[in-house]
């Protein structure tokens, strides 16, 4: 129930006609009593009576029920009270005056006293009849007007008085859902300053932020930077989860963006609270890169896929390829980037990596320039399961792309792979690896003139990315919203994650500044315990760990490390053009030999001898040790 609502139940409750019609007399009799007294005080003279008060008292009462009751004046609605009601109230006020007359001139002889009397009587009661309800009116709709503020503005408190915390000043002041109430700073001291007619307040821990929260009753905490939210996950984040704040953040202008109009605060995720700082890239190398070209993204409509397209989007392409072979999602992503760049052409193309003549179809209708090759089977278990088709997809597919790049002319081609392409432990590991080997390799061939074409191969490494389809955090907020558990393999279990944004800022870094046939892998930042990012998911959904919402441990699945590989390594890399981008030491394959390889490779996996499958892979990339999976069987006992 709104807080609207409750305001008009409560009138409804405690404003009943019968309380209305009981008041009404009261300050109907209260006028009379005022007006005799008065009199008599101002005359000095002593002459009313006793009797003559109770009489004219008594009359006042009764007259007023009378009249009341005859009127139905206390039936009105107050607050749709109207200048058209109050004709009622001065016939009830004359009628009281005129039987009192009628009543006094019966005891009493008329002099100048009575007649006083009585007029100021019929203005007395008038006025507190009416001035009352006008009072009601204009409270309820004060009070109602404070609370549709509150309901349409949420009270922000800003965390922080930088020149970013600052600016929030200046992008909510027109804002129609959230009101500014102050600044809040972490301090042993007090603050009495102002900033644009803010006070900033300051908190030091636990007990003085819920002060400053139950004096102001702030609905939520804004922060404006993504440092800021991850020095205060286990400070401000946690204090606003037990108390209910809410705890928000403004966006950063994007620095692809064409406009920050639409940005908005929302919600901390927990995407905020493991992030690093901001990936600064190389915007002009970007833009003259991809300026005026066609560029293909497959597996468009994917996680990275799809954030690829909307970046590459803002770089004033000539047109943009959307291909993968899910329907409904290319639809839902072809309406969106139309939406948001309707001058960009936009091709939306469902079609399957493992088919050459849909590919070969696609690059001599359109004759892509630069191709993002992002289609892929990613998920562990399952591949771990389906290996046949593992190899098909990654493997097989990469290889059609690449051939295709070759064949028609493409200037760059840049796979996207994954950190378990580094001594892998299970089947969509090794199928990434076995895929970087045969663009790796076909790369150098062409560069070394053993193999014709011009294409250059970028190959990149990056670990788990934040909220992907199919990944730890969604699948977490479908068991939160499900009232858990929440499930984790292993207590210890740690990964490498990255936002989806930043991945594909690197990839385009990648892209734009390698000079080719080269893995580049990405600076992860630290691993994080996914019981950790399990328990502040639950914190952050304003529940307790293990008593709200429990966590089960499930075991290790097929395939699964419990810990990943550092994929920056200063051992096994070496620097490149940028500081979160290292260059992957590797062996380096035949082209002929992989070829002959992959073509084997693509006839067992059609004809699903895994047995052979998996023996092969292993063959050609000896460091693939299955781990919690049936294929350690065909791992070589040295």
């Amino acid at each position: 129930m709104s807080s609207i609502s409750r305001l008009k139940k409560l009138q409804e409750r405690y404003l009943s006609t019968r309380l209305i019609f009981v008041a009404d007399i009261f300050l109907s009799c209260l006028a009379s009593l005022f007006v005799v007294l008065g009199a008599n005080y101002i005359s000095q003279s002593g002459n009313l009576t006793q009797m003559f008060l109770v009489k004219y008292m008594v009359t006042s009462a009764l007259a007023s029920v009378l009249l009341f009751l005859l009127t139905g004046t206390y039936r009105i609605i107050i607050r749709h009270f109207s200048a058209r009601d109050g004709i009622p109230f001065f016939f009830v006020a004359l009628g009281k005056a005129l039987i009192l007359l009628a009543v006094m001139a019966t005891s009493y002889t008329l002099g100048r006293a009575i007649p006083f009397i009585l007029v100021m009587d019929f203005l007395l009661t008038l006025f507190l009849l009416l001035g009352i309800r006008i009072s009601m009116i204009i409270a309820y709709e004060y009070i109602n007007g404070r609370i549709q503020d509150r309901f349409r503005h949420k009270r922000v408190l800003v965390y922080g008085t930088t020149d970013k915390s600052v600016s929030v000043i200046t992008r909510l002041q027109q804002s129609s859902q959230y009101k500014l109430i102050g600044f809040l700073v972490r301090s042993d001291g007090t603050h009495e300053i102002l900033i644009d007619r803010l006070k900033v307040y300051s908190f030091n821990d636990e007990e003085s932020f819920s002060r400053v929260v139950r004096k102001l009753s702030p609905d939520s905490i804004l922060f404006t930077s993504g440092s800021d939210v991850r020095t205060e996950a286990n400070g401000v984040i946690d204090y606003c989860s037990r108390l209910k704040v809410k705890a928000l953040i403004m966006p950063p202008f994007n620095e692809v963006a064409e406009s920050a109009s639409l940005l908005k605060p929302r919600e901390v995720k927990v995407e905020d609270l493991l992030g690093r700082e901001e990936i600064r890239i190389s915007l002009n190398e970007i833009d003259e890169s991809f300026r005026d070209k066609v560029v293909m993204v497959t597996g468009a409509a994917g996680s990275i896929g799809s954030e690829l397209c909307r970046q590459l989007s803002a770089f004033g392409l000539r047109k943009l390829i959307l291909f993968d072979n899910g329907e409904t999602p290319t639809h839902e992503l072809r309406l969106e980037l139309q939406d948001q760049y309707p001058d960009l052409p936009f091709v939306p193309v469902i079609g399957d990596v493992r088919n050459r003549n849909r590919l070969d179809y696609v690059f001599r209708t359109w004759h892509p320039q630069i191709v993002f090759h992002a289609a892929a089977y990613k998920h562990v278990p399952l591949m771990e399961e389906n290996p046949a088709e593992a190899i098909h997809v990654n493997v097989i597919g990469t290889r059609n792309i690449a051939d295709k790049c070759c064949e028609y002319g493409v200037e760059k081609m840049v796979m996207i792979s994954t950190d378990k392409a580094v001594n892998p432990t299970n089947v969509m590991g090794c199928s990434k690896r076995i895929a970087e080997i045969y663009v790796q390799s076909l790369g150098l061939s062409i560069q070394n003139g053993g193999h014709p074409g011009k294409t250059r191969f970028v190959t990149t490494r990056f670990g788990n990315v934040l909220g992907s389809n199919g990944s730890v955090i969604p699948r977490f907020q479908e068991q939160l919203a499900q009232g858990g558990p929440l499930t984790v393999t292993h207590p210890d279990i740690t990964r490498f994650f990255m936002t989806i944004p930043e991945a594909c800022r690197l990839v385009m870094e990648a892209a734009a500044l390698s000079e080719g046939n080269q893995i580049l892998v990405f600076d992860m930042g630290e691993p994080v315990k996914i019981d950790t990012l399990a328990r502040r998911m639950i914190t952050l959904a304003g529940l307790e760990p293990d008593k709200d919402i429990k966590i089960e441990y499930t075991g290790l699945r097929p395939g699964e490390k419990l810990y990943e590989e550092v994929l920056s390594d200063k051992e096994n890399t070496l620097p490149s053009f940028h500081e979160r981008i290292r260059i992957a030491k590797v062996r380096e394959y035949a082209f002929d030999e992989v070829t002959a390889a992959t073509e084997k490779l693509e006839e067992l996996s059609k004809k699903v001898d895994i047995p052979e499958l998996i023996q092969l892979m292993k063959r050609l990339v000896p460091e693939y040790k299955s781990q919690n999976s049936e294929f350690e069987k065909y791992d070589r006992k040295d």
